[in-house]
């Protein structure tokens, strides 16, 4: 059965996405993804997001910080509804940032430097990749 909720619904109702969901507001992109998409997300849950330091986390979301904030965001989405399967027969994908995302499946899924610890979560408009980390792209990765 597929979900009727988009994907920040479906993060919502997920309960380990709080900042994430936060996040996502702060820079402005809830109403995208919760538009018709496809999308997939690569979501931090808030463990991932706690191991950012908590002054550095306040501070990117801080209204002035809005598109730092989206740029990093926007690195944990990739336009298209890909599914684990087929991202496991990929070595890169291109975010919708413009920065393209590593994905080695030799041992598990890792993007980048996160682990995937649940895929293929469904949502109305893609789907959900778990992660254990969140993922920086190159020009915020001194954050």
């Amino acid at each position: 059965m597929s979900n009727t909720k988009n994907i920040v619904e479906t993060a919502i109702d997920a309960g380990t996405f709080k900042t994430l969901v936060s996040a996502v507001t702060a820079a402005g992109l809830a109403e995208t993804l919760q538009g018709a998409g496809p999308f997939t997300v690569f979501a931090p849950t808030d463990d991932a997001f706690a191991k950012i330091p908590a002054d550095t986390l306040t501070d990117l979301l801080k209204p002035e910080n809005k598109e730092k904030l989206a740029g990093i965001l926007t690195y944990h989405v990739v336009a298209g509804k890909v599914l684990a399967a087929d991202a496991a027969k990929l070595t890169t994908a291109k975010t919708v940032n413009g920065q393209e995302l590593k994905i080695d499946a030799t041992s598990g899924v890792k993007i980048d430097d996160a682990t995937v610890v649940t895929a293929d979560v469904e949502a109305s408009n893609g789907v959900i990749h778990i992660i254990d980390a969140v993922l920086m792209p190159a020009a915020t990765a001194k954050v």
